[in-house]
């Protein structure tokens, strides 16, 4: 709990100027498939996979062990915040009622921001997928960025149907991922294996990258997209059951399962494939499918296709949930405008859902140009790290001078909570200069300069903004009574 001298404390607001509040509808299993879904083990490992291979020649596996390893970490931070504040928003929330409504509007500038541009990249890489699916593929321009926005269409209809729906697709995404691809990759596994494992360490350096350094430091920066996302259950926290028992769990069940299964995919298909079909692939292209039909056969490749397509539906639905948990909460608040914040009968905020679909709709047009996919893939897991580093700093900053007293949360970590939160904030700012770091061998010898500096020039451009939103509003009275944990 917060101590009585914190900028926020978690007294409820009076029921006569009570904000909006959601309903409580999911279990600990629906918040753990919502956070499975969002991370997405297919969509992480499919979307990086042949990018990997192209910029380090292989060897990228130890990369993405280590990131896991220090994304629990961070995930462990999560947990522990939402023991003590489970309010939709999640890391928004805490930044706002831990550091002050000042560090709160910084911490939702750059959340919204960087997960409507996560949302994008899924919306595009899926368009992919369900263009593949249904014959179409090999496009590029205008017929992927259309395929995106059916992709978003689609996942606009599932969240804005009956929850019941919502949780049925989330959970069979869930069962196609586990049955289907870590089946699939356990079958390559035992019986079309073309190399040893040492193929897991080897080659590294051989790539665009020009040392065996700089190719595992992009690795790493690479690996950085397979493992976000596990915070959807923060932000969910709200419509959860239990929440201060539940969603800790949910958030390290969730990642425990999809770095479990990414890890095991990525040496599975590593060990599978033809190195030079890795070497050959793009943005737009599909390096899975084809070892799948190669050592399977033909039949494969419907169900197959099928597969990754339901997981990319419950990843981009998911995703599309959890980004307008935040843009509610921001509303809520008077972050933004108090529409976004109305909810419907059922306990859903049906405008937050439309608006951000209609942000991340437009983000779309960047896939005209099959260079700025990269881009917005780049901005959207580095906004997301920078929120990493904001929230574990705000909350080592605020343990150790004591306005959060960890030890009145559910999740009880004792003095091995400090020495933990010490890790995750450095390992997410390293991370996050990581992924910002301007690569022209991770891109393209000849890309423009504001490509290769394109996280900072995004976040920098949101961060004046902010700044200046700020300065203006600093003398203005709070549109909303303060939001606290919901009674």
């Amino acid at each position: 709990m917060l101590t009585n001298d914190s900028p926020d404390t978690l007294i409820p607001a009076a029921a006569s100027s009570a904000p909006e509040t959601l309903h409580r509808s999911l279990s600990l299993w629906n918040s753990l498939t919502i956070g499975f879904a969002t991370v997405s083990p297919v969509a992480g490992l499919y979307a990086i996979i042949g990018v990997q291979t192209v910029v380090t020649g292989g060897g990228w596996f130890a990369a993405l062990a280590l990131c896991l390893v220090m994304q629990m970490l961070v995930a462990t931070v999560y947990a522990e915040l939402s023991s003590q504040i489970p309010i939709a928003g999640g890391a928004y929330k805490w930044a706002r009622q831990l550091g002050g409504a000042t560090t709160g509007t910084y911490a939702g500038a750059i959340y919204v921001s960087s997960t409507i541009a996560m949302l994008t990249t899924t919306a595009y890489t899926g368009g992919v997928w369900l263009a593949i699916f249904f014959g179409s593929g090999g496009g590029t321009g205008v017929s992927l960025v259309i395929w995106g926005a059916v992709f978003m269409l689609v996942c606009t209809v599932l969240n804005l149907a009956h929850v019941s729906i919502f949780k049925f697709l989330i959970s069979l995404g869930v069962y196609a991922e586990i049955v289907g691809s870590f089946g699939v990759a356990l079958l390559l596994f035992l019986f079309f294996r073309q190399h040893g494992l040492s193929e897991l360490f080897a080659h590294l350096g051989t790539g665009t990258a020009p040392t065996q350094t700089a190719a595992f430091l992009a690795a790493l920066a690479i690996s950085g997209w397979a493992f976000i996302g596990f915070d959807a259950c923060s932000t969910i926290a709200e419509e959860t059951h239990e929440p201060k028992r539940m969603v800790p769990r949910a958030i390290f069940l969730s990642l425990c399962m999809v770095g479990g299964v990414v890890l095991f995919n990525s040496a599975a298909l590593t060990l599978s494939f033809n190195r030079d079909t890795l070497r050959q692939t793009s943005a737009a292209s599909d390096p899975v499918t084809p070892v799948i039909v190669d050592n399977f056969g033909a039949w494969a490749e419907t169900p197959f296709l099928a597969i990754v397509m339901i997981a990319f539906l419950a990843c981009g639905s998911s995703m599309l949930q959890y980004t307008s948990r935040i843009v509610f909460s921001m509303a809520r608040e008077g972050s933004l405008p108090a529409v976004l914040s109305r909810v419907t009968a059922a306990g859903a905020p049906h405008n937050a859902v439309l608006f951000t679909v209609l942000l991340a709709t437009l983000g779309l047009l960047f896939g005209l140009n099959d260079e700025a996919v990269a881009t917005v893939l780049a901005f959207g897991t580095g906004g997301l790290y920078a929120m990493f580093a904001m929230t574990t700093g705000v909350g080592l900053y605020t343990r150790l001078t004591g306005r959060w007293d960890p030890s009145l949360g559910e999740l009880k970590l004792g003095a091995w909570g400090l020495w933990i939160n010490t890790i995750a904030f450095l390992w997410s700012l390293f991370e996050f200069v990581n992924i910002a770091w301007p690569r022209p061998y991770a891109v393209s010898p000849d890309a423009p300069w504001w490509q290769l500096w394109a996280v900072p020039l995004v976040l920098g451009s949101i961060l004046v903004l902010t700044t200046l939103k700020v300065i203006v509003g600093k003398n203005e009275a709070p549109v909303h009574p303060e939001m606290t944990e919901p009674s």
